[in-house]
């Protein structure tokens, strides 16, 4: 099993922090279920990252891969569903006030590229489970890889390094400096890709619909 730095593990916390707070902040009517469903499915995963990181055993690692997966592959789901509401009320000329949807807008989109960085970070590095290492099977190739001073340095990335992944995949809508290697990441990098720009131009219509 492979550990992660006291460093990495506040950063995961502050961060699916973040996504609660973002979680709570939407309309009602832009929310799935009832105000804490999804919140508490991310308090879950914050709890599931705070005990199950410092205490990894060979004997829970197939448990921790599948509690892993389910948690973010649910938040994932709904953060998908928010946003096919989001689009609902836009096209339905929803009563919902412009300040309303855009502030839901962008709690879905950051919320995307967060659930996005915990799923490169579980992918390609001990992540959440700890089954795995990156160098036994990388599914990204970072610049640092290509440095000699690698060796020397034992650079291996963080989850702060997946998090500007997903950062600069939404943002850029392609791969910036890392590139993924396997048609898993291709497709994640895609689906987020796709999701951020169908989020911004959502937006974008919205404050041109206000202004004018």
């Amino acid at each position: 099993m492979h550990p992660i730095s006291r460093t990495e593990l506040w950063h995961a916390q502050a961060i699916v922090l973040m996504a609660i707070v973002l979680q709570l902040s939407l309309p009602s009517s832009l929310r799935l279920g009832p105000k804490f469903t999804i919140a508490i499915l991310e308090f879950a995963l914050l709890f599931a990252i705070t005990f199950t990181a410092p205490r990894r055993h060979s004997t829970t690692a197939t448990l921790n891969k599948a509690i892993s997966t389910i948690l973010i592959g649910l938040v994932s789901l709904a953060n998908g569903g928010q946003l096919a509401l989001l689009i609902k009320a836009l096209l339905d000329n929803s009563t919902l006030p412009g300040r309303a949807l855009l502030t839901g807008a962008l709690a879905i989109f950051i919320t995307n590229i967060i659930m996005f960085g915990l799923w490169y970070w579980e992918f390609d590095s001990p992540g959440l489970s700890g089954v795995k290492k990156h160098d036994s099977s990388p599914q990204f190739q970072f610049p640092n890889m290509q440095d000699e001073m690698r060796r020397i340095n034992k650079w291996e990335p963080t989850f702060f390094d997946y998090l500007y992944i997903s950062i600069t995949n939404s943002t850029a809508f392609s791969p910036t400096d890392t590139m993924p290697l396997t048609h898993a990441t291709k497709a994640l990098m895609s689906v987020q890709a796709l999701i951020s720009l169908l989020t911004v131009v959502l937006v974008t219509a919205r404050a041109v619909n206000i202004l004018g």
